[in-house]
Order: C-alpha cells, then sequence, then structure tokens
C-alpha cells in the first residue's frame, strides 16, 4: 500500500522529510535557500522544523515506539 494512503505512513512520510530538511539546512543552508516553487516545500519543511523542533522529536519518537511495538 502507498504511503500516501494509509495515514500511519504518511505521518511518518511526512516526520522524515521534516527532520531530513532540517538536517540538510543545518549541515548546507544554501541548498535550501529557495523559497519558491517546488524547492519552497522543502525549505517550509526545514522552518517547521527548526521552530517545532520539540514537537517534531516528539512525534519521531512516538512513530518510532509505535513501528516498533505495533
Amino acid at each position: 500500500m502507498s504511503a500516501l494512503f494509509d495515514f500511519q505512513s504518511f505521518l511518518c512520510v511526512v516526520l522524515l522529510v521534516i527532520c531530513t530538511c532540517t538536517y540538510i539546512r543545518d549541515r548546507a543552508p544554501a541548498v535550501l535557500n529557495t523559497r519558491e516553487g517546488f524547492r519552497g516545500v522543502f525549505w517550509k519543511a526545514s522552518r517547521i522544523g527548526e521552530r517545532m523542533s520539540p514537537w517534531v522529536s516528539l512525534g519521531c519518537i512516538a512513530m518510532g515506539i509505535k513501528i516498533l511495538f505495533w
């Protein structure tokens, strides 16, 4: 089943995109400087990861526990 049709998989993909974009922006900020177009989505994801860091990390921990044990 595609990750877009299963809600749990969709949340996992969204959390991974946010975490990956935040990491890339931290290591190479020039890559995600574009705020318009398709790359703007990744800029926004990195911004969410920066500003909502405790909530995103709690979401990743909860999703990891759910995937490992259920």
